[in-house]
């Protein structure tokens, strides 16, 4: 199973340099029949695309928290056995956790397939929406709009062996 693992720049340092990603528990993304229900869709790579950004869209928390990380969304993408992503029942009407799965250990950076991250010119849009999502989650609107502004950039493609140049 693909699995989406929102990060920031400095957790993929940490996670580069131990060749893991963990300690679990780790919170990813995944299309879960919730993800499924909710976009509407039978195509896998939509579906994918859209387990990516709430991936994507967990990256902005963390930077959120994180006010000294560099401001660029960070996802890898891992294999996982099947039954090692597990669903919490009881969050799967939670628009929030809509394909957010749980991992209980660590997960070797082996089974990492790519990272995706965002481009030098989103980060100005980037640390915009970091700064604004408390306020947008209390139902600012323009707030909001700013968030939606990070959400416009795409994330990039990498390969695992392009780490290093992603950490400078």
């Amino acid at each position: 199973m693909r699995v989406y693992v929102p990060l920031t720049l400095p957790g993929l340092a940490q996670a580069h340099k131990a060749g893991e990603l963990g300690p679990g528990p780790l919170t990813a993304y995944a299309v879960t029949p919730a993800l499924r229900e909710w976009y509407v869709s039978d195509d896998i790579e939509e579906l994918e695309y859209a387990a990516l950004n709430r991936a994507a869209a967990a990256s902005l928390r963390l930077l959120a928290g994180a006010p000294e990380a560099p401001r660029r969304r960070i996802v890898v993408a891992v294999d996982v056995a099947d039954g090692a992503a597990v669903a919490d029942p009881d969050r799967g009407l939670d628009a929030d956790s809509i394909g957010e799965v749980r991992i209980a250990g660590a997960v070797p950076m082996a089974r990492a397939a790519a990272v995706h991250a965002d481009a030098d010119d989103a980060e100005a849009d980037v640390s915009a929406a970091a700064a604004a999502l408390g306020a947008a989650d209390r139902g600012d609107d323009d707030a909001r709009f700013v968030v939606d502004g990070a959400e416009d950039h795409e994330l990039l493609w990498f390969g695992v062996q392009e780490i290093p140049g992603l950490l400078g």
